[in-house]
């Protein structure tokens, strides 16, 4: 059965270095997990903070683009629709989490 299962040598040897491995075994997940927060979810966070302030501070007037790349006024602005003018005579609702970014006055009479 030996040529199956290698036999254990030196187990009393592996127990007394296992307490510096460890240690030394988590520094790369820590480095990673460091890494990845400063680069990927940290960032997010960020944008995230800056939609919801842009979303909250959508007034009757602004110039907005949605998501969905519809250039509007603002003609109406509730607590979670706003309604967006997109031509002459012609509305229409849209959710406060849509609008992408706020465009200058006077884009929509240039665009």
């Amino acid at each position: 059965m030996s040529f199956f299962i290698s036999d254990a040598m030196a187990e009393g040897g592996a127990a007394a270095g296992q307490a510096g491995g460890s240690l030394a075994g988590m520094i790369p997940l820590l480095l990673i997990f460091v890494i990845m927060y400063f680069l990927l979810i940290r960032p997010q966070v960020k944008r995230a903070k800056e939609h919801k302030k842009l979303t909250e501070s959508i007034a009757k007037g602004d110039e907005v683009v949605t998501s969905g790349g519809i250039l509007g006024k603002v003609a109406d602005a509730g607590e979670s629709f706003i309604t967006l003018e997109v031509a002459d005579n012609l509305t229409i609702k849209v959710q406060r989490h849509a609008v992408a970014s706020l465009v200058p006055k006077g884009t929509i009479k240039s665009a």
